[in-house]
């Protein structure tokens, strides 16, 4: 049997070909210094709005890649609250979206902070605030205490990814993994964004959370890298939409050898790709912000205001009258009138499937 990267006589010492990854990583570098520019130029607003969004998909997406699913409005009010941005009406979150969002900011925003036992150990907790794992009771703000493997498939039916080292080997390896991520390195701050990832979820110290606390890692030394707490695009959300490649590439990478060259050559394409859906938040900004350029003239109620904004942010599935009741929080009629009074202005418009359900969007010529 093929021994894990953890279990070879030279581990932790990765190596790579700087020749097969100059490229790649320079297109990253350029992209990631192309982006912070465009954003420099925009109003602190719009950069607020940005970060909001990037910040907003970084936390669900994260989530997401682990089967967690989170409600968007909860996400992104609670990331509104501690960054001290206005949005209008808050949506109260629950305990786990506000532990979720405590570790996301808490990697970015103090990116410069050392990253210690103590402070995963904030983190995990965060992540499982009640002390359990869905119904299982986990051991939690501590090292896991025994074996771990990582596995998918049905009961009868595991595949086993790989095994992580012994419980009693914990504090000597992530010892050795924070001196590293603390120390300085020749790597370039983006591979070492990538080394760290997968050292962390290769040493997997924790009975659950692993891979999210890996990702936020990387996030933190993505913000190194580029010395902003600034955040304009998003690794897990582009993970996400790779996740078979990327438990592919994780897997692989653990029963290799130390050579994690194609491992980084993956995640410099992901980061890469993660800038072409950054390209479509800021787009989006750009979009609500004509948008209310366009209508500065017209007067909307709180309610309407609300809603508007929200269908500018993405409005998950179709806008009905119910819909507008429930997250207004006011009558039928009531978000009736607040409808119809938005057609006649030639805000909304009725989409094309009418009778019961009857939904609404915004009138695409009003944001040109």
């Amino acid at each position: 049997m093929t021994a894990y990267i953890h279990e070879l006589p030279d581990w932790p010492h990765f190596q790579w070909d700087e020749g097969l990854l100059a490229g790649k990583l320079a297109a990253v570098r350029y992209r990631q210094g192309r982006m912070l520019g465009r954003l420099e130029s925009l109003g602190i607003m719009l950069r607020e709005e940005a970060m909001l969004r990037t910040l907003t998909e970084e936390v669900i997406k994260s989530s997401e890649i682990e089967g967690e699913i989170m409600e968007r409005e909860q996400v992104r009010s609670s990331l509104a609250r501690r960054l001290g941005m206005n949005i209008g009406a808050l949506t109260q979150a629950d305990r786990y979206v506000e532990g979720v969002v405590d570790m996301a900011l808490d990697a970015t925003q103090n990116y410069r902070s050392p990253l210690t036992a103590e402070r995963l150990f904030g983190w995990h907790a965060a992540l499982f605030p009640t002390g359990y794992s869905d119904v299982h009771k986990i051991t939690v703000g501590k090292w896991r205490t025994g074996p771990m493997q990582v596995v998918s498939g049905a009961v009868g039916h595991e595949r086993i990814h790989f095994e992580a080292p012994a419980a009693e080997r914990l504090d000597k390896e992530m010892a050795a993994f924070l001196k590293w991520l603390n120390g300085k390195a020749k790597a370039d701050p983006v591979l070492r964004a990538a080394i760290a990832h997968l050292w962390f979820v290769t040493i997997h110290p924790f009975e659950d959370g692993n891979g999210r606390i890996g990702r936020a890692i990387a996030d933190m030394m993505l913000a190194r890298s580029e010395q902003t707490t600034q955040r304009f695009y998003s690794m897990s959300a582009q993970v996400r939409k790779e996740r078979g490649k990327y438990y592919d590439y994780l897997e692989d990478a653990q029963r290799g050898n130390l050579n994690i060259t194609r491992h980084l050559e993956w995640f410099l394409d992901c980061m890469n790709r993660a800038f072409d859906n950054a390209e479509t938040i800021l787009g989006d900004v750009l979009k609500k912000a004509r948008f209310w350029e366009h209508n500065h003239g017209e007067t909307f109620n709180d309610r309407q205001r609300n809603i508007v904004n929200r269908l500018l942010d993405g409005f998950e599935g179709k806008l009905t009258s119910s819909k507008w009741a429930k997250i207004a929080k006011c009558s039928q009629d009531t978000a009736g009138r607040d409808i119809d009074d938005l057609i006649e202005r030639h805000i909304l418009k009725k989409d094309a499937a009418g009778g019961r359900s009857t939904s609404y969007s915004l009138v695409e010529d009003k944001d040109e």
